[in-house]
């Protein structure tokens, strides 16, 4: 008895709440709804129905990828992704399990009405919701675009009420809605951060090329959709002492890059991680400084030495502005980046059998989703310890942040080889990585483990695996011996502020 005594006065309190804020709503919305404003006629069906089918999101989306940035493309497709998951949870979930009525629609001026009538749950704002997950989602890799997407984002959610489409409470749910997946995509996926690059104090000297002299530029015309080419024409111009060797299809890369160390002061290179590697191990044969045009998809280690524009790193080798970085081997091979062994290599191997009839982009995709369907796991033994890898990650140097997420290293001078192993072979697996990533608990879980050292020697003790290094597919082993060698090679680095 005392049980409902208890039960009755918390209902009741909960639906006077509810009363008082439908009263609230609908005092809110009656004002909007009857405010005479030639500016809201006038423009918010339009922002109204720019955003159906989140036609508006998916056009900057758009806007963002032409810009050819690797930071706006990231964004656009997370903002994307983001919108496209908070849709779903909006509509398919959310909208079910709360029906609530529409406001009336006569207590709004004809003329200001917008072009579709909804007739699903008025809670949440389904518009509001994608609004703020785009504008959040964008955010998180392009900080510049926060404030005016936010702004645009909360226009289109008073577009709603000022159309008629929902009470307040709905728009405020839905923005909430939006916030809170995007920031759940941050958590799972973290934004790659920008380039950090030392204070000047820590720069060496090298003598100044101001036209180039004594640089041997070798690069791949075809490179990131022929874009290669035209960094040629530009390096040409900036630095027209410079000589320039380019790589055909059918070339050695390795014997090219020798060959052209052999004639050089400094080595250059423009190319993907796959590429700037090789000719990384032909400068430290030569002893040489060595320069990184980003020419690839990814540029992971040009973007680590601030050289994330050919700008960049023609303005250091005028001023002659270098540093000493760390290089990593894997069976006496060299990497810059990372390398592996398990599912990636699958996915590279998927991935470059499909590029060339449906694009790299596509052919990602495609790759991703057949690897993962393969459930394939790794024996790994490291420290005595064998365990069971679906993916393995092997970075040169410590990578940030900590989790399996990694995707940005502060030093590049820390002498450690970062070695991380995921066991996501089952559904429970997937599932128990997914919880303790959402709640920041990775680190306690027998899926994963993490540990950090100058070398490593890691068995496979079912049989030989397929290596890859910085993004290239290689030999086949089934003992991995991986150490760091620091402060092994010159780089240009370019002098910021």
């Amino acid at each position: 008895m005392a049980r409902r005594k208890t039960t009755r006065p918390v209902r009741g309190a909960a639906a006077e709440v509810r009363e008082q804020v439908h009263a609230l709503d609908a005092a809110v919305f009656s004002a909007v709804a009857t405010t005479p404003s030639p500016i809201l006629d006038r423009w918010m069906p339009r922002l109204t129905n720019a955003a159906d089918h989140s036609v508006l999101w998916l056009a900057i989306a758009g806007g963002l990828y032409l810009t050819g940035r690797s930071r706006a493309r990231r964004a656009g497709l997370r903002g994307v992704v983001t919108l496209g998951a908070t849709s779903l949870i909006a509509n398919q979930l959310a909208k079910r399990l709360h029906h609530r009525e529409r406001p009336i629609r006569s207590l709004v001026p004809i003329g200001r009405l917008s072009r579709r009538t909804p007739i699903s749950s008025s809670f949440p704002s389904g518009h509001s919701a994608s609004a703020a997950a785009f504008a959040a989602g964008v955010t998180a890799e392009l900080p510049a675009a926060g404030v005016p997407l936010q702004v645009l984002a909360g226009l289109v959610g008073f577009s709603r009420v000022a159309t008629g489409a929902h009470y307040p409470s709905d728009v405020a749910a839905g923005l909430v809605l939006g916030s809170t997946v995007a920031a759940i995509g941050r958590r799972l996926v973290p934004p790659v951060p920008p380039p950090s690059v030392p204070a000047p104090r820590e720069l060496d000297q090298l003598p100044p090329r101001p036209r180039g002299e004594g640089v041997t530029l070798v690069v791949n015309p075809a490179s990131h959709s022929g874009r290669g080419a035209a960094l040629t024409r530009t390096l040409r111009r900036a630095l027209p002492a410079m000589r320039v060797v380019e790589l055909r299809g059918s070339d050695d890369v390795e014997a090219v890059m020798r060959r052209a160390a052999a004639a050089a002061e400094v080595l250059a290179v423009a190319g993907g991680d796959g590429t700037v590697a090789t000719a990384a191990q032909a400068a430290i044969e030569r002893d040489l400084p060595l320069a990184v045009f980003p020419g690839g998809t990814f540029n992971h280690f040009a973007r680590t030495i601030g050289a994330d524009s050919a700008r960049h790193t023609v303005q250091a080798i005028r001023r002659g502005t270098a540093t000493k970085v760390d290089v990593a081997y894997l069976n006496d091979r060299i990497f810059l980046n990372t390398a592996s062994v398990g599912a990636y290599t699958d996915f590279v191997r998927i991935r470059e059998g499909l590029e060339k009839r449906i694009g790299k982009p596509l052919a990602a995709l495609v790759a991703g989703w057949r690897t993962m369907r393969k459930d394939r796991a790794v024996s790994v033994t490291v420290d005595g310890t064998t365990r069971e890898s679906s993916l393995l990650f092997i970075g040169n140097g410590q990578y940030e942040p900590h989790g399996f997420a990694p995707n940005v290293r502060e030093d590049l001078q820390d002498g450690l080889i970062d070695v991380r192993i995921l066991d996501v072979s089952d559904r429970w697996s997937r599932f128990v990585v997914l919880l303790a990533t959402l709640t920041g608990q990775l680190a306690r879980v027998k899926q994963y483990h993490e540990v950090s050292a100058p070398e490593f020697e890691l068995g496979l003790p079912g049989g030989p695996e397929r290596i890859a290094r910085d993004g290239e597919v290689g030999e086949e082993g089934d003992v991995l011996r991986v150490r760091a060698v620091r402060r092994a090679l010159t780089v240009y680095r370019p002098r910021r502020g």
